[in-house]
């Protein structure tokens, strides 16, 4: 068993793809859209691991939590680009760009190399060496 994909529900859908695209070398497939039930998603595939699915629907309602709070669910999920090196690059190129980086590189406790940063709507992703 394995992992397929994670699906993220997006309120700018082309933003978040650039995003995903530009930063962590993503590619899309063409969009999906069901006119009838008002859905638009992108799967986004990389070079190793589970696809990203992109979603957008009219009537999903925006997350009411502080976004800074831990919550039951889905936390946060990480991309591995490599090395430590990279993980500081990464980190150093989005903050230049202007994303919110929650947790500086460091090392953990459970011995990961890692950063931990917002994407465009707040969803956290840890940058693993």
């Amino acid at each position: 068993m394995y992992i397929e994909h994670i699906a993220l529900w997006c309120r700018d859908l082309e933003r978040m793809r650039a995003f995903y695209e530009q930063y962590f070398g993503a590619v899309s497939n063409e969009k999906y859209v069901n006119a009838q039930n008002r859905f638009e998603s992108y799967f986004l595939s990389f070079v190793n691991g589970p696809r990203l699915e992109l979603m957008q629907k009219v009537d999903v309602p925006m997350h009411a939590n502080d976004v800074y709070a831990q919550f039951t669910g889905l936390i946060h999920f990480a991309v591995c680009v490599g090395s430590e090196a990279k993980v500081d690059q990464l980190t150093e190129r989005l903050r230049n760009d202007g994303y919110e980086i929650v947790g500086e590189p460091r090392r953990t406790g459970d011995g990961y190399y890692e950063s931990v940063i917002f994407d465009p709507e707040q969803n956290r992703i840890e940058i693993t060496g």
